[in-house]
């Protein structure tokens, strides 16, 4: 088993040497430092900046498991704590990260390859979310399924997670993703690239206050003067949701108005502790995208309220996603 970490390997204790390479005389003891930890390549996790990576290490424990560890902030930028909790979509772009980094990393996808999520599954333990006075370090334990190869080459997976905090369970999911050579995605999108139009101008945001947001520029949904419906406001100067230049909506901005929606359908600034995610097509950004939002009905005594969200472009499915909520005691 190799361990993916970050090692300094010191010299000998009490060896030194001149600046010609002979042997000096024995000195004081040379430091000895444990292992070290850093944040994995951030091209292996689709990031431009390392403050974005939340990975900090791998290593294989068998054929298709893995062990991961992670770390997140005691504040973010965007991932905002919810009722004094890290955010649960934190941890959905963790769930998202670990795909890339183990497809590269350990199944030699080539950098530059395009990636596809098809799905994501998450549910989040609040008990054990509670930001401390230090950043949060996970220990993750993923099982990789259905692994689809072309040519000796792979073509995707599914993945199966489970995160630790201290021995405790803060989150379960599941993700599936494809992936593509650069020639394959630029014939696959070929038409619709050539043929884009101009990006659409940013529209207006909902209150803050209504989607769980306290920043106006974090908010992705723009009123449309309709109970239960709103447009996506893409703003793709956001320094995360847009933390590089790509050409289309990323499904992280997709969960997070499947969030926002299920808040202001709800009007309770509730913690989400499961939501669901199923990609249909790319989402344009010259497309006005619909968001849609609908209670579900209660189907256990749990206090928890089901709120469904689906995205359309032309009519068009693109997404659809189901967020279920804590209900605040009364």
């Amino acid at each position: 088993m190799s361990a993916h970490t970050l090692r300094i390997e010191p010299a000998t204790p009490g060896t030194q040497y001149t600046d010609t390479g002979h042997r000096a005389a024995a000195g004081p003891a040379a430091p000895r430092y444990p292992s070290l930890t850093t944040t994995v390549p951030k091209e292996f996790v689709h990031r431009a900046s390392v403050a974005e990576v939340m990975l900090t290490g791998w290593e294989r424990a068998d054929e298709g498991r893995f062990a991961v560890t992670a770390q997140w902030p005691r504040g973010h930028i965007f991932f905002t704590s919810v009722n004094g909790c890290h955010d649960p979509l934190i941890a959905a772009e963790t769930l998202r990260q670990i795909g890339s980094l183990l497809a590269h990393a350990e199944y030699a996808v080539p950098l530059g390859h395009h990636f596809l999520m098809r799905d994501l599954s998450l549910t989040v333990h609040p008990e054990h979310l509670l930001v401390g006075g230090a950043p949060a370090s996970l220990d993750i334990d993923v099982v990789c399924e259905d692994v689809k190869m072309r040519r000796e080459s792979l073509a995707g997976l599914r993945y199966t997670t489970v995160m630790r905090r201290a021995g405790q369970v803060v989150a379960t999911g599941s993700a599936s993703f494809t992936c593509m050579t650069s020639k394959v995605y630029q014939r696959l999108r070929a038409d619709r690239l050539d043929n884009a139009g101009p990006q659409l101008p940013l529209t207006a945001p909902t209150a803050p206050q209504n989607v769980g947001r306290v920043s106006p520029t974090d908010v992705v949904l723009s009123p449309v003067g309709r109970p239960g419906r709103w447009q996506l406001r893409v703003d793709t100067r956001h320094p995360v949701l847009f933390e590089h230049p790509v050409d289309h909506i990323p499904g992280m901005m997709l969960l997070e108005a499947a969030r926002q929606a299920a808040v202001a359908t709800t009007r309770e600034d509730a913690m989400p502790l499961s939501l669901t995610g199923q990609f249909t097509r790319y989402a344009e950004l010259d497309t006005p995208c619909t968001i849609d939002a609908r209670r579900l009905p209660h189907t256990d005594q749990e206090q928890t309220t089901a709120v469904q969200v689906t995205g359309h472009q032309d009519a068009q499915p693109v997404f659809q996603s189901t967020v279920t909520l804590a209900t605040p005691a009364a």
